[in-house]
């Protein structure tokens, strides 16, 4: 029987999870007009978190630039984020400049931050 000893008895929790221990809600960063709010984190630490972006500081040849955001190409982690123009990290996007890749967490931080990928061709 799954979840229970060979002899029958049941398995019991050490403790139950602690308030900080516990899971967040699972913030999605979607393509369109800038939308961000403030959340409270431990130590009365609040940070500006992103529900929607349009903008991404983008990083050529030791440049910053910032630039908007056309579409998302390609998401290595979940191909269905792409198709719904979720930005995440290492997702590749589409820039006025070319294509860049996301380098950070847009969902931790208010802002899009990426690096230009080189071209192969």
């Amino acid at each position: 029987m799954a979840g229970r000893k060979s002899s029958g008895g049941k398995y019991k929790k050490a403790r139950k999870k602690k308030s900080y221990e516990l899971q967040g809600q699972q913030r999605v960063v979607k393509l369109g007009e800038k939308k961000a709010k403030p959340v409270k984190g431990m130590g009365g630490k609040k940070k500006l978190v992103s529900l929607s972006h349009s903008e991404a500081n983008v990083v050529d040849k030791g440049k910053s630039k910032k630039t908007s955001i056309k579409t998302v190409l390609e998401t290595p982690a979940n191909r269905f984020l792409a198709r719904q123009n979720i930005l995440v990290k290492g997702a590749i996007i589409e820039t006025e400049l070319g294509k860049a890749i996301i380098t950070n967490r847009p969902s931790q931080e208010g802002i899009v931050q990426a690096k230009m990928l080189q071209n192969q061709e």
